[in-house]
C-alpha cells in the first residue's frame, strides 16, 4: 500500500496507464526520475522516454536509474529536450505524463506546451497531475506562499478543470478528473489529476 502522497500519485498514474493499455510512455519533465523508476520497474511498460531541459536533473535521473540497476538502453532513454517544442519524433507513444510539472511552467508558456503535447506528439492518452491549492493551508503552507519555490502557480480544482476542459475541447480529447491522496469534504484532495483520452483510441 502507498505510504505517502508521492507514492500514491505514482501508483494511481501507473494503474491508469495500465488500465488504458498504454505501454509506450513519454515522461515530460522527468526531473530526477521518480516516475521513470516506477515505470522501468514494471515490465508491462515497453518503451519509456524521459524529457527534461535540465542537464543536472537528467544526470541525477541517470544516477538514480543506475543505482536501481536499470540500464539506459532501448527500453529506457533520457533526452535533454523541451516538451514545449513541437517535434514529430515523439509521435506514436501511447501516453504522455506530466507529473507535478505544469505548475513549474510560466503561465504564458502553457499554450506552447499544449500545442506541442496535444497537436504534435498526439499520444492517445495524456495524464497531468498538479497540486490543489485549496489544501495548502491544511498542509501548513501559508496563504502567501506556494508549496515549492519552483512553482509558478498552483490552481484550485475549478481553475484546473476549466483549463483542462479548454485543452481537451481545442484538441479533440475527452477529459476526466480525479483526486489523489487524502480528501477533505470541502477542499478536496491534496493533488489532482486530469486524464485526457483521444476518442476512438
Amino acid at each position: 500500500m502507498p505510504t505517502s502522497l508521492h507514492e500514491e500519485r505514482l501508483t494511481i498514474v501507473l494503474d491508469a496507464l495500465r488500465a488504458r493499455g498504454a505501454a509506450r510512455i513519454l515522461d515530460l519533465g522527468c526531473g530526477d526520475g521518480p516516475l521513470l523508476l516506477a515505470l522501468a520497474g514494471d515490465s508491462y511498460f515497453t518503451q519509456i522516454t524521459g524529457l527534461d531541459i535540465s542537464r543536472k536533473a537528467l544526470e541525477a535521473c541517470a544516477q538514480n536509474l543506475a543505482q536501481a540497476n536499470i540500464a539506459l538502453e532501448q527500453r529506457v532513454s533520457l533526452l535533454n529536450e523541451s516538451f514545449a517544442d513541437a517535434n514529430p519524433k515523439f509521435q506514436g507513444y501511447d501516453a504522455a505524463v506530466l507529473l507535478e510539472t505544469i505548475e513549474h511552467i510560466p503561465p504564458d508558456r502553457l499554450s506552447k506546451v499544449e500545442r506541442a503535447v496535444f497537436n504534435s506528439f498526439k499520444p492517445r492518452l495524456v495524464l497531468i497531475t498538479t497540486p490543489n491549492v485549496e489544501c495548502n493551508e491544511l498542509l501548513g503552507v501559508p496563504s502567501h506562499r506556494l508549496r515549492h519555490p519552483g512553482h509558478e502557480f498552483e490552481w484550485t480544482r475549478a481553475k484546473f478543470e476549466t483549463w483542462a476542459r479548454g485543452v481537451a475541447g481545442r484538441n479533440g480529447y475527452d477529459v476526466e478528473f480525479s483526486g489523489i491522496g487524502w480528501s477533505h469534504p470541502t477542499y478536496g484532495a491534496a493533488s489532482q489529476m486530469a486524464l485526457f483520452v483521444r476518442p476512438g483510441t
